[in-house]
Order: structure tokens, then C-alpha cells, then sequence
């Protein structure tokens, strides 16, 4: 058991480090200046060499990977110095590291909090802006995956045992519509629908985050029922996905052999249904729902932009348009982090729920 777990965070930091490599490059070869996106108008020559120069992009690319690869590792060198540059680490000055070897008076190993740099826009830390946004979105991911899930397996449990008929293809046919509809396109479809058309008979809004201010007295409060309308269309995807999921399943093992004898024994279908066939039908459904859960917190990005949701999403598409590219990085980094982890946790869970399944 430990030496396979240890065996899968290795593959994770393989596919992390993947990430990293291929998350710099990509960024740093994209067109655009940062330095002239920061200055504007007042942009010349001699200012972009020198905020270039404070960037650290006057450097080699390769020597800016190292760097890079510096400031994302928790255990890493670095030289302790006054730095006059606001977007590397300085370990005299950052709080969350810990000197490990001194390698002479001005530098050494530092264990630390992985750091993401600085956003080039407003210069505040990147997982700053990342703990604020995330809540949101991981709120947002929640509500939808649970409520996908749950609606899921009914209407899988349902498809199953009333199979080809007319509730069964009406299942079908959702389903089919479910997963061949763009994020995008459903989004602004459903703001539209009950936002605009419907608005007075649902009284929800078109535009709305997870915390609303009241100019009236009541400050900054938590407003739940902006929640539902990005959380819906968010689930519609994965709900189709995991009803079929649940149905295909389901019919596979009420055709097993031990279901048949059960049966003979004179158990009820509700056990059958709950003591039998869902558990061993499960497996595929946990990989959906865990898969689904780490995209749902990615894909949350044209959701959360159509619904002017404040979560990682918007904080991306404003960070593209600003060429603010640590925000950008260090989001993409950080929703691979969690995929990461909920895959590890998704062959965790096979075993409990498949005592068959041996860890090797």
C-alpha cells in the first residue's frame, strides 16, 4: 500500500514537472510584452528595458526555466540578498521559508512555500490572488459536482431498470444534448433563458458572485442564490456523462449471475439495487465524478466569466488580457496540483470500493 502510493506521488511530480516545463515555455514565447502592456502610453525604450530587466526577461530563456524551477520547488538555492526586484523570492524577506545548509553567509537551501512570483499588473503575490479566487470556484465545483452526481444516479438507477422505454430514451436523448453542449454556449443560454426571459418568475440575475455588497447597511454578505444558475449549467455536462454512466453500468451487472440468484432467493429489488448492483456498479461512476470534479474546477472558466463569477476563471481571462502571465502560470499550476491529488485519491478509493482490486 505505501510503496504504491509512493509510486504514484512519483508519477504525479512527473507529470507536475511536465506541467512546469511546458506551462514556461509556452508562456514565454507567446507574443506580447509584458513591460509595454504595464507602461502604456508612456512606454519608450529605455523604460522597457529596465522593467524587462526587473521581469527578468533580458536573461537567457533557459536561465529564466532554472529560475523559475527555483521559485516553484519547496526545497531550493538562492542567495541572500537585498533584492530590489519585486517578482523573485528573496528569501531574507520572505516569511514562509526556512533555511536549511548555508552555503557561505549569502546563500543556501531554503525549505519554503512553493512561490508563484508576482503578478505584473498589481505586484501583489500570485497565490494571494489565487487563495482569494479560489473559494468561489471550488464552491461553484461542489455544488455543481454534487448535484450532477446525485441527479445522476437516479436517473442512471431509472434508465437501468425501466430500460427502452419511454423514460429510459427521453434519458438518453438529455444526456446525448447534455454532452454535446459547449460551456459557453450554455451558459449564456441559460443566463438568457431564466435571467432575462424568466426573470420575473425565478428573480434571479443575470450577473452575480458568491458575495454581494449592500450599499443599504448590511455590508458584504454571502449571496447563495447567484450560486445556482452557474452551479446548474456547470452540472449539465457531467450530469449527462454520469447517467449514462450509471445506466451502461447498472445493465451490466443486473445480468450477472449472482443478481439472477439473488433474485431466486426472493431478495427485494431494493436490495438487490442497493446491497448488490450499485456498489459493484460504482467504479466507473468514482472515476467520472473525481475526473469531472478536477475539470469542473478548469473549465469553470467560461462559466464564471459569462455569470461574472469572482472565482480562478475570471482571474485567468483577466490575466490573458493583461498579459499577466505568473497569474496565468501559477493558476494552471495550481488547478494541476489538485488534479493531481484527486487522482491519487481516485485509485485510493478503487480498493474500498473494490476489494478484487490489489495495489501493486
Amino acid at each position: 500500500m505505501l510503496a504504491y502510493i509512493l509510486k504514484r506521488l512519483f508519477y504525479g511530480f512527473l507529470v507536475l514537472f511536465g506541467v512546469i516545463t511546458l506551462v514556461f515555455f509556452l508562456f514565454n514565447v507567446l507574443p506580447g510584452d509584458p513591460a509595454r502592456m504595464m507602461l502604456g502610453q508612456r512606454a519608450d525604450i529605455s523604460s522597457v528595458e529596465a522593467i524587462n530587466r526587473d521581469l527578468g526577461r533580458d536573461k537567457p530563456l533557459f536561465e529564466q526555466y532554472l529560475g523559475f524551477l527555483n521559485d516553484v520547488s519547496p526545497i531550493s538555492y538562492h542567495q541572500f540578498r537585498d533584492s530590489s526586484s519585486s517578482y523573485f523570492l528573496d528569501p531574507a524577506k520572505y516569511t514562509r521559508s526556512i533555511k536549511l545548509i548555508s552555503a557561505g553567509s549569502s546563500s543556501g537551501l531554503v525549505a519554503k512555500v512553493p512561490y508563484l512570483r508576482r503578478s505584473y499588473q498589481s505586484k501583489r503575490p500570485v497565490s494571494d490572488i489565487l487563495t482569494d479566487a479560489f473559494p468561489p470556484t471550488m464552491i461553484l465545483a461542489t455544488v455543481a459536482m454534487i448535484a450532477a452526481t446525485i441527479l445522476g444516479l437516479i436517473l442512471g438507477i431509472l434508465s437501468a431498470l425501466y430500460k427502452d422505454s419511454l423514460f429510459d430514451k427521453s434519458a438518453l436523448v438529455l444526456s446525448v444534448f447534455g454532452m454535446s453542449l459547449p460551456s459557453f454556449f450554455a451558459a449564456i443560454l441559460v443566463a438568457w433563458l431564466f435571467a432575462y426571459v424568466l426573470a420575473d418568475f425565478t428573480g434571479l440575475s443575470m450577473f452575480g458572485s458568491l458575495y454581494t455588497v449592500d450599499d443599504f447597511g448590511r455590508g458584504e454578505y454571502i449571496d447563495w442564490k447567484n450560486l445556482i444558475l452557474p452551479a446548474f449549467t456547470l452540472a449539465i455536462r457531467p450530469l449527462a456523462i454520469i447517467t449514462e454512466l450509471v445506466r451502461s453500468s447498472m445493465l451490466d451487472v443486473l445480468s450477472q449471475d449472482y443478481i439472477r440468484t439473488a433474485r431466486a432467493k426472493g431478495v427485494s429489488n431494493l436490495s438487490i439495487i442497493l446491497n448488490h448492483a450499485l456498489k459493484n456498479a460504482l467504479n466507473p461512476v468514482v472515476t467520472a465524478v473525481t475526473g469531472w470534479f478536477a475539470s469542473l474546477m478548469a473549465g469553470a472558466v467560461f462559466v464564471e466569466y459569462v455569470f461574472d463569477w469572482k472565482g480562478i476563471g475570471v482571474v485567468i481571462v483577466d490575466a490573458l488580457e493583461k498579459y499577466d502571465f505568473p497569474v496565468v502560470m501559477g493558476a494552471v499550476l495550481f488547478i494541476s496540483v489538485i488534479l493531481i491529488i484527486i487522482n491519487i485519491f481516485v485509485d485510493l478509493a478503487y480498493g474500498v470500493l473494490d476489494p478484487r482490486i490489489r495495489y501493486s
